[in-house]
């Protein structure tokens, strides 16, 4: 039953998403967590985590990774997981392949039509708040600790968190470099806690 479930909640995903893998990221969440408890918040912090460092889409990553341990926590042995993982990632794929094919077939003959405008003007802010909501859905006590329990841990993953902002936007350092420089801080920083 859960790879009739996996297929379904990945296809759609993969159907309503819009603004590549960030703005998957909320719905993923939404679906794998809150609504069939598949992963733990904390699962899918990790996971969105591993997504972001392996190569490749995060849509794409989060969907074979969260395949792989719902199949697992599902009590299901490995090579059924694998399974899993594979059906996940073909099915977050699958409407994009299917709907590329038809707007390639169409678009480009009545991009400039009026109805087709309008949706687009639609779409635009929807992709804003979609990558919107993922940033929030990130910035939770998983990542950045608790204020009130962990003060050391929050603070010094906020100003990392500011760095890393401030890095990207005014400096235009390189993410790879931003990912490395933050992790060698945080690694040196935590093995002198």
């Amino acid at each position: 039953m859960i790879f009739l479930q996996l297929f379904y909640t990945f296809f759609k995903i993969g159907l309503f998403s819009f603004g590549g893998g960030y703005g998957m990221l909320s719905v993923i969440q939404g679906e794998v967590v809150t609504k069939y408890g598949w992963l733990t918040h904390t699962e899918f912090t990790d996971i969105v985590a591993v997504s972001q460092m392996t190569p490749g889409p995060i849509g794409i990553n989060s969907a074979t990774y969260v395949g792989f341990t719902a199949v697992a926590n599902a009590g299901y042995s490995e090579p059924w997981a694998i399974a899993g993982s594979l059906l996940a990632s073909f099915s977050v794929m699958l409407p994009s392949f299917i709907l590329m094919l038809l707007i390639s077939k169409f678009l480009m003959r009545y991009r400039k039509h009026p109805s087709v405008e309008m949706v687009f003007s639609i779409i635009r802010p929807v992709v804003v708040g979609l990558l919107a909501s993922a940033a929030l859905l990130l910035m939770n006590s998983a990542n950045f600790g608790d204020p009130t329990t962990q003060p050391l841990q929050f603070t010094i993953s906020l100003l990392l968190f500011l760095f890393a902002f401030t890095g990207l936007k005014r400096w235009h350092l390189s993410p790879i470099l931003l990912i490395i420089i933050c992790g060698t801080i945080s690694g040196l920083i935590y093995s002198f806690i």
